[in-house]
């Protein structure tokens, strides 16, 4: 499935507020899945290894809280520069340097034959079908971050005071 890459305008990007999923993940069974469960290594934490990449996830949006099972709670919404600093010195999982993803890392766990939310639900429970940051800055918007669209799978760019979501990972760069 080809990505598809969006800029928005700067005033759809400014009245971008949160909302809740009320949709259910759909599925195509006949496109091979970009990121199976067998991809993963999930560990009883909270967190999970993505085989392929060696980075280690949250399997839950910040603001949701991992019950051992699954993610319960609502995501919440931060600017840019929140995401960045809520990131800085987290301690979760055992682990203390966690970060906002780059755009490639973030665009790795998406799920490309599903949507609403293009995630594999299994390993990253409750994830909202929402734009989430990434924190690769975007040349071309100076007050501008690369966001991925898990709704549908998306890349876009986003205006740095929007309030939308975070996931965040450990390790790589």
């Amino acid at each position: 499935m080809k990505r598809i890459w969006t800029v928005l305008p700067v005033s759809l990007l400014l009245s971008l507020t949160l909302v809740p999923d009320v949709s259910a993940q759909t599925c195509r069974d006949s496109i091979i899945a970009s990121t199976p469960a067998s991809n993963f290594t999930i560990h009883n934490d909270g967190t999970v290894t993505h085989n392929t990449t060696g980075l280690m996830w949250m399997r839950c949006s910040l603001g949701q809280i991992w019950d051992g099972k699954a993610c319960s709670g609502t995501a919440i919404g931060l600017s840019w520069q929140s995401a960045l600093e809520n990131a800085v010195g987290l301690s979760f999982g055992g682990y203390d340097d966690w970060r906002v993803p780059n755009r490639s890392e973030l665009e790795s766990i998406l799920e490309e034959r599903c949507n609403s939310p293009a995630i594999n639900l299994a390993v990253f429970p409750a994830t909202p079908s929402s734009y989430f940051w990434t924190s690769s800055p975007y040349a071309g918007l100076s007050h501008g971050a690369w966001s991925i669209d898990f709704g549908y799978g998306s890349v876009n760019a986003t205006v740095k005071s929007g309030r939308i979501h975070a996931r965040f990972v450990r390790g790589g760069d």
